[in-house]
This record gives C-alpha cells, structure tokens and sequence, in this order.
C-alpha cells in the first residue's frame, strides 16, 4: 500500500494507494466514514495516472471528507455510566451499570435496559463487558441471518464460514476462500442495514468486484439496497463510537 498527498487549493488531504487483480481501466476513491481516504487502482497503472485520476476528482474528495470529519466532530465518547444509551439492531437501550460484590454475570437484555454488571466499577471493565455482549450477540444474530440469506440466494450451495473482526473501514469483506467476515458494530444497526451488509458480501461470492454485474445481483436481491446503505452511512459514526 503507497501513500500519496492531494493538494486542492489550501487543503492537503494524504491517501493510500491498493493494487486491485479485478481492476483493468479505472480508479476507485473511497472516502471513508473517519474521513480517510482510499484508492484501488488496477495493476500496471503508474503513479503519475494515479494521482491525475484522483486529482479530477478532488473538489468531490475533499467535499466528502469535510462532511466525514464534521459528523465525527459531533458524536461525544461514551463514558460508560448508567443513564447512557446503547444500540442493539438499530433499538435503543439504556445502560445501567449493576456494582456487585461477587463476580459478575453476563450483560443482559431487561426490557428497555441492558444491564451490565461489574466489582470494580471501573470504565474498561464496562466497556470490555459491553463489548463481549455485543460480540456474542452479533455472532449469533449474523450466523442466523447468513444462513436464512443464503437459503434465498440462488448462486449459494451452502451458508459460508463466518467470523467477526473489528475494523475502522469496513462492516464487511469477503475472503478470496469464501469466509464472510463482519464489523461486531453493525449488530447495532437496523435489521434492514444488516440484512443489506450481509447480501453485498454474500454477493462477492459470485463476483469478486463491484462491476455493473455485481449491483445487478444486488438490485435484484436487495431491492431497498440504497436507502439501507444511506441509512447505514448516517449512522456510522454513532454505530462505531465506543
């Protein structure tokens, strides 16, 4: 990966250059939710192509970082405390916080709250429970989802290996062997922004880019894709805030 710098009047905004098997003409630019950004560009294009492509597209590029950088500007860090609110399928819980003198128990669903339960009363001790609640849940939750997806989609013999792994650009990926992997965030995001997660990656299974054939699929199987993607991207930094 090779980094690069766009000067755009004042502004100067560094990228990260991917060599990508399935490109053969064009770049891609992904700005991303933290307002990084990232280009794939096809194997043999110089360095001078490159960054003439992402200069054309600059005033676009620095427009979408700004608004990234503003959203994140607004979304405070949790402190942990009971009293905040916390999200599970795009519901929204209070947390209380159970001090308790034996060792504690799971994190658990009561009504409108999620209790979590700790001896020290310390912020990492919190977070680390919460954080172990949502993996099991999304494990869970996302296994079940893949295999009633995967029952309805055409091109999949079968439910493919899955695991979760954080990462700070993607809510999804699919492995070269066919492994779903999936950002444990998302199980905060609405049903439907799930549901239109795992189609795209379940849909890279049959194609391996995101060519004209690749969002036909998606069209078809997903027709409400774009309102799900726009609701997702809305909520992207509230979802991943910790």
């Amino acid at each position: 990966m090779t980094g690069f710098v766009l000067a755009y009047g004042e502004d100067r905004i560094p990228y990260k250059v991917s060599y990508d098997d399935t490109r053969k003409s064009r770049v891609a630019i992904h700005v991303n939710a933290d307002g990084s950004v990232a280009v794939d560009a096809p194997h043999g294009f110089s360095e001078e192509s490159i960054k003439r492509a992402v200069q054309k597209r600059a005033r676009w590029v620095v427009g979408h970082v700004s608004e990234a950088k503003e959203r994140y500007a607004h979304v405070r860090p949790r402190e942990y405390v009971s009293g905040e609110q916390v999200l599970y399928l795009g519901r929204r819980y209070m947390l209380k916080v159970v001090c308790v003198d034996q060792k504690p128990t799971s994190a658990r669903l009561r009504g409108n709250r999620l209790e979590v339960e700790t001896a020290n009363g310390m912020q990492d001790d919190i977070r680390g429970r919460l954080r172990a609640w949502y993996r099991v849940r999304g494990r869970d939750y996302l296994s079940r989802r893949i295999d009633a997806l995967a029952k309805t989609l055409p091109w999949v013999d079968a439910p493919p290996p899955f695991r979760l792994l954080e990462m700070s650009r993607q809510w999804g990926s699919c492995s070269p062997s066919g492994e779903i992997i999936i950002n444990p965030h998302l199980v905060k995001a609405p049903r439907q922004c799930v549901d239109y997660v795992l189609i795209h990656e379940l849909a890279h299974l049959k194609h391996h880019d995101h060519g004209p054939a690749f969002w036909k699929l998606i069209d078809v199987h997903a027709g409400e894709w774009r309102k799900a993607k726009n609701q997702l991207d809305g909520l992207v930094e509230l979802l991943m805030a910790e």
